[in-house]
Formats: structure tokens, sequence, C-alpha cells
């Protein structure tokens, strides 16, 4: 029986050939795009879950309310991790980590620069599943200067992994030893770096100030503690040793802090929530987003119902083609239940070699996929074994729900109606098709309706007025290396044609450098008086280097020697100050109010706003000071042969420090890296919705080619009597835009609720304009005018006397 229910499924789908290709390319390529997105939402809930602790393994994030200002931080002070351990019974093992900008590793005479390091404790090992090639995990950071390497760093410096022992030369004299050489990690995981080194060597690490916060610390729980539990003696369990030290520096307690709500707060996150659920500042590595996964995995979801829609729909187009099969199986015994498997038969056939093709598809694609979404996804059966049961699921979902309604549809026809004609199922006396064709172009121009408001914001953010000029400004990096060369190094490359101005300071509006504490406007330090904001060290060419605009005031100058004790404030630091003219005000830091500092800084200009966070936060209180800090260079460029100035800056670099790496970038460049997540999010979108409208297209295709085929006499006979060409097109097109427009109607609302909902996390953002919805609706219609077009003009063509004599 089952032989002949394929045999039966293949000759008919033979029989239908430009039907069976549009139901099988359109299943296909739903499929393939669901497989890619299984893969990448599969690839993003897998973080850090290979760990054998991970289900008890939290994070200690931290909260700070203080000076004005609101701090949401994965980060918590040096001492927190020890103390929890020792204090509370619930927590079975600490460790902490401390990133800082990176390494110069010597390799033979050149030093290159790695940036995934970081220090960690000895117990590394003991909370994270890090699988060892070599060495001890007990004992291989207890040491100072000790560090474990990947095996792939272990080859690029020693050309071998056997390297534990070895000694790597960090920063030109620093040696320090291999003492373990770490496998490939067997999944996805935050701590993707290829250092891990001893958090002996962080001088930070032996201090006791709670009041900083600047180590990632992850706890591991004993087996059966309650973390909601614990999270709730975080408070009384760190203010023991937070009070003496607020009494001490801000001459304030936390009672204090709470009548003028502020506060500090300490809470737990769930090691395999980070990734997806964290909205804190991170830094170990970058997070996504789990509305990313929800919004990819409704997309995939979508567009295989939209593929199994055109299977719907042109199956039950077509029954009164088989309507007749249908009533002499049933006249000649056959079964309801025999006729339903006979369908589904063909179904999961189709869904089969659907799955074949989308297979082919799929991994012709995943290398783009991967570039777009900056993922290293494979496809291989043979390492996932549990990517072959989704594909079988895959293939009997899909063939259970495309051929489900044509199954019943079909075999529910009584034979004496079949046999006497009476039963056609031509395209307008089905309410149930005209539905599914709603439903498919509703959620393509939902997703054009996405897309295009996505491409809108990121292309504001590109367009936006930040309040710096970042065209054409060049950015070296670590130029540290120069020592007490960098002025002369500056003043050398100020001097070739092209450079138009400089300054040097690592903290740039796109750089990562920050740093931020309180200010008191008065010399005692009060919380009630208390600013908080980002304090920077910049010379004297930061403000007309970088384009910036000074609101009142003046910048900083070389012919003013008081300028050392000098401070300029940004608007949002004069507005949270609450004084109506700051010029000439006093402004004091509470860590320097000493003989060395007792006269505080006076406020000499205020700098108009410029935004140096992303642009989904306000901009913050900031303060510029008149420090030299060697850490980055920038310089404006105005040049029309841009590699002859680059290899001359290259050149004094070379002859200053000739084995230390030349690092750069543009600044332009290092603002839109903001938003690199944004990007990829755009450009999936944009692909996933031109896929979603190619397979409603051509579903689309299909109906209005068996739409023009059921209605041939008819279109004959009004040629005959005088129907121009544009009056055929008009009928068989009108039912078919009348769908796409109910489609607009129900797709527009949905649309803009849902891209309203997403534009909250920009501080700075557009408003959906009508002009969007225009131009999706504009190429919903035009698309589907242009699918059917082709099959009405067709039909339009055709001679007439061929018409009439159809049968």
């Amino acid at each position: 029986m089952l032989r002949n229910y394929f045999s039966v499924a293949i000759r008919n789908l033979w029989k239908n050939k430009a039907f069976s290709a549009i139901n099988v390319l359109g299943l296909a390529i739903g499929l393939a795009t669901s497989l890619l997105i299984i893969l990448y939402v599969l690839d993003e809930l897998s973080y850090d879950r290979f760990h054998a602790a991970a289900d008890r393994t939290y994070e200690v994030d931290a909260d700070i309310k203080f000076g004005g200002s609101r701090y949401d931080v994965a980060t918590a002070p040096a001492p927190l991790g020890p103390a929890l351990k020792a204090d509370l019974p619930e927590i079975e093992e600490a460790v902490r980590f401390r990133k800082y900008e990176g390494w110069l590793v010597r390799k033979g005479s050149q030093n290159i620069k790695e940036n995934k390091v970081i220090f960690a404790d000895s117990t590394l090992f003991r909370v994270f599943s890090l699988p060892l090639l070599a060495g001890d995990p007990a004992t291989a950071l207890k040491e100072p200067r000790t560090v474990v390497i990947t095996e792939k760093t272990a080859v690029k410096y020693f050309n071998t992994a056997d390297a534990v022992g070895r000694d790597l030369v960090i920063d030109d004299s620093v040696p320090y030893k291999v003492t373990g050489v770490l496998k490939p990690f067997p999944g996805q995981t935050l701590l993707d770096f290829d250092f891990f080194v001893s958090l002996a060597d962080a001088p930070e690490s032996r201090n006791d100030k709670w009041l900083a916060n600047n180590f990632n610390t992850f706890l591991v729980l004993r087996k059966g503690a309650d973390p909601k539990k614990l999270e709730a003696k975080l408070g009384p369990a760190t203010a023991k040793y937070i009070a003496p030290q607020l009494v001490s520096m801000m001459n304030t307690s936390q009672e204090e802090l709470a009548r003028n709500g502020d506060y500090i707060r300490y809470s737990l996150m769930p090691l395999t929530d980070i990734h997806l659920y964290s909205s804190k500042s991170y830094e170990l590595s970058p997070t996504s987003s789990i509305q990313y996964v929800y919004i990819f995995s409704a997309i995939a979801l979508f567009i295989l119902l939209i593929a199994c829609v055109n299977f719907m729909n042109l199956s039950t187009a077509r029954s009164a083609n088989r309507a007749r099969e249908v009533g002499i199986r049933k006249v000649m015994g056959s079964q309801r239940s025999q006729l339903v498997a006979q369908f589904l038969t063909e179904s999961l056939l189709v869904s089969a070699v659907a799955m074949l093709l989308a297979l082919g598809i799929a991994w012709l694609l995943l290398p783009l996929f991967n570039q777009v979404a900056a993922k290293q996804i494979t496809l291989s059966l043979f390492s996932r074994p549990w990517l072959g049961w989704i594909l079988l699921a895959l293939v009997l979902t899909v063939g259970l729900l495309a051929g489900s309604y044509p199954a019943f549809f079909l075999s529910a026809f009584r034979p004496v109606l079949v046999l006497k004609g009476t039963i056609a199922s031509g395209f307008r006396n089905s309410m149930l098709r005209n539905g599914l064709v709603v439903f498919q172009f509703s959620i393509s121009i939902f997703l054009m309706v996405g897309t295009l408001v996505i491409y809108n914001q990121l292309r504001f953010i590109r367009n936006k007025q930040l309040g710096f000029d970042r065209d054409q400004v060049l950015v070296l990096q670590n130029t540290n290396v120069l020592g007490s060369q960098a002025r002369a190094f500056r003043q050398e490359i100020m001097g070739l044609n092209g450079i138009k101005a400089g300054t040097m300071t690592s903290f740039l509006p796109t750089s990562a450098s920050r740093n931020d504490g309180p200010m008191f406007l008065h010399p005692v330090p009060d919380p009630k008086n208390a600013v908080t904001m980002q304090m920077w060290s910049v010379d004297d060419q930061y403000i007309p280097a970088l384009g910036m605009q000074m609101k009142t005031g003046r910048n900083f100058s070389a012919a003013f020697a008081t300028d050392s004790q000098a401070v300029v404030i940004n608007e949002a630091a004069a507005r949270l100050i609450g004084l109506k003219d700051p010029l000439n005000q006093k402004i004091y830091e509470w860590r320097d109010m000493d003989s060395k500092n007792g006269n505080g800084y006076t406020i000499i200009g205020v700098v108009k706003d410029f935004n140096f966070n992303s642009l989904r936060e306000q901009v913050t209180p900031l303060a510029l000071f008149l420090h030299e800090d060697k850490g980055s260079m920038a310089f404006r460029i105005r040049s029309n042969d841009m590699p002859a100035l680059m290899a001359q800056v290259e050149q004094q670099w070379r002859a200053m420090v000739p084995n230390q790496p030349f690092s750069y970038s543009f600044m332009d460049d290092d603002f839109n890296n903001l938003y690199r997540s944004e990007s990829r999010m755009g450009k999936i979108s944009l692909s996933f919705a031109v896929l979603a409208i190619f397979i409603a297209s051509l579903g689309l295709f299909g109906l209005a080619a068996y739409a023009a085929e059921q209605r041939t006499r008819e279109i004959g006979i009004r040629k005959v009597l005088g129907a121009t060409m544009t009056n055929i097109v008009h009928l068989l097109s009108k039912d078919f835009l009348k769908l796409v427009m109910i489609a607009i109607v129900f797709a527009f609302p949905l649309g803009w609720w849902a891209m309203h909902r997403w534009l909250q996390d920009f501080a700075y953002r557009i408003g959906i304009g009508w002009e969007v919805f225009a131009m999706a609706g504009f190429m919903a219609v035009g698309i589907a005018l242009l699918t059917i077009s082709f099959q009405a003009i067709r039909a339009a063509l055709a001679n007439p006397v061929n018409s009439l004599r159809a049968q």
C-alpha cells in the first residue's frame, strides 16, 4: 500500500511539474531560512552551558545611585568575592576577573598587540570547566607572572602546543611563564580569551577598596542553595565593609545615602543568562539580546508558515482537477483514511525533496550568513547528531502541516457530487484560500515595515550630529609605548602635509576608556553636594581637534599655567550642578582633597554636549582636566592621497619604536562599531524580508496562473467581444490586489507597535512616519501587481480561438 502511495504521489507531482516546482522551491527556501535561524538561535542559547556547575554559577552585579547618576554595571569591588566566600556558607567557590587594554607580546624581534587578555584568580578552573591540554589546573595561576594560553596561541608564539614552562615576554622586558595550555572550548563562552593571567599581577586585586567597582566576580553556590535567599543576604554581608569606608572617604554613611535617595546594591545574575539577558555594561565580551532571539525565531516561523500556506493554496486551488480522481477512488471502495494517507504522502514527499534542496541552499548561504551574523556556525550532521533529528522533525512538521488541509479537504468530497461535476473550486469561491493569501502578505509587509524602520534608525545614527566631528579622524592606538618620545612623535606627525590638528589622550568619544567618580561643590565631601561624572584627562588641543564647540567660557590654553588646576565641563554637568553661571566656580574631587589640591578645580568653560556613550543613552555629566595621557592620539586629516599619508605616519612610527606594532583606526569606523549588532540585525532582517516576499510572490504567481487557466474560456469570449489587454489584466488582478490591500490593513498597526517597542531602547531615535508605511505598501502592491500581471498579460495575449477550444 505504501509503495502505491509513493507511486501515485510521484506520478501526480511529475504530471504537474510547474506547480510541483513552485511548491518544492517555496518550501526549500522556507526550510533553508528556518534552518539557518534555528542554528543561530541554538548558538545564542548555548553560551556557557558546558560548564559542570553552570546551573549554580552566578555573577555579582552592582546597582549604584550616587551624585545624581545611576550606574548599573556587571562589576564589583576587588575584595567582594573573597569576603562573601568567607562569610556566607552558601558559596562554594568564587573567582574574579579584571580586564585591561591588552598586552604587547614579543615574537622574534617584533611585538604583537593582543587584546584577548584577562586577569583571573587561581580558582578559575574550580568555577569554569575550561579544558586544559597541559598544565595543572590547581596551581596554574597561583604564582605571579604566570599565564594560561590557548592552543592556537601556543602554536602562534612557539610553533607547538607544548608550551608549558616556556616564557612569553611582555612589554619588551617582563617574562611570564606559561603554566597551562587550553584546548578549544567545547561551546560558546563569555570567556573567549587567549591569555588568562594570574590576578596576582593586577595591583588592584590586593586592595580593600569597597567603593571601586572594577572586577567581574562569579560565585558557585553549593548544591541546594537558594540564589534568591543568598541575594537578600548580600546587602547585610557587604554593609559592614562598606560603612567604614563611606565614613572615612565620603564623610557619610549608608543611612545618609538612603536619606538622599542614593544606594549601593548587589544582585546575582545566572551565568547562562548573561549573554542574552544582561542589560548592564559588560566588559568580558560583547553580549546580545534575547529580543533578537525572539525576533528571529518569529521570522523563521513566519517564513515557514508562508511556505506552508503556498502549498495549501496551490493544492486546494487545483482540487477540481483531482476531484474526479477522488470520486472514482471512493466509488471503487477507497476509504477516506486511505485518501488522506495518499495526500499526506504526497505532501511529505514534497517536504522531503524540499529539505534536501534546503540543505544545499543553507550550505551555500552559510558562509555569507556567518559573515553577516558574526558567527562561526557549521552545518555538520556528524558533529551535531541532534541536528538530524531537527531536520526530520521539520520534514514531518512541514509535510503534515502543509498537507493536512488539502488532504482532509479533498478526501471529504462526496462522489455523487464530484462525478456530476457539481464541485468547483475556483479562486473566488475559497474564503480560506483568500485568508491565507492575506496572512502571507500581512507577514511580508510586517517584515518590510520592520526592515525600513531599522534602516532609518541606523541611518539616523550614522548621520546624527554628535557634538564632535568624527569624519577624517585618524586614531593611533597604544601610543603609550612611545614613552618620553610621545610629544616629539606628535609634533612630527603634526608637521606632515594633510594633518590639520592633533590631540593626545586615550579618552576619545568612540573609545572604551572611561573614568567616573564624584565631584563636590564644597571642599568638604558631602553626598548632598556630590555630582557623579566622567573625568577625562586631555590636552589643550582636544576640543578643537575633535571639532567640539564651546557653549561658554574658554578652552584650555598653554598660555595659562593655572589651567593645570582648571576644568572644562559639559552642558549636562552644568545642568546637574544647578548653577546659572558655572564659570569661575570651583568643584572638588574627593580623593584629591588634601594639601596637593585643597583649592579644587576652577571651571573655565562649558563645552556643548557631545555623545560619548551609545545613542541608547542620554549624554551624561563630563569633566575634562588638563593632564597628560599617552594612551592614544587622534589627528584630523585633510588629504587626497590617504595611502601616502598613512605610509608617512607609519614611517615616523617605525623610526621611533621599530619593534612596536603600528595600530590605527578611523573614528567614524569606531563609532559605527558601537552599533554592529543593530547593523547585523538590519541586514539579516532585510534578507529575510526579501525571502518572505519572494516566497509569498511565488505562491501568488501559482495562484494567478491557476486563476488564468480556470478562466481561459471566459477570457476568450471577452476578447472576441472586444475586451482589451488592459481589461483582461484588470479582471484577473483586482481580486488579488484586494487581498493585498486587506493584508496592508492588518500589517501596518502590528508593524508600528513592534517597531515602536524596539525604538524604546534608544535615547535618540526617529519617529515612525507615514512614509515608512507608504513605501512598504507601495512595494507590496507593486510586487503583487508585477507577479499577477505576468500571468494576466500572458492570458490576454493568448489566441481566443485556442481559448474557446479549451475543455
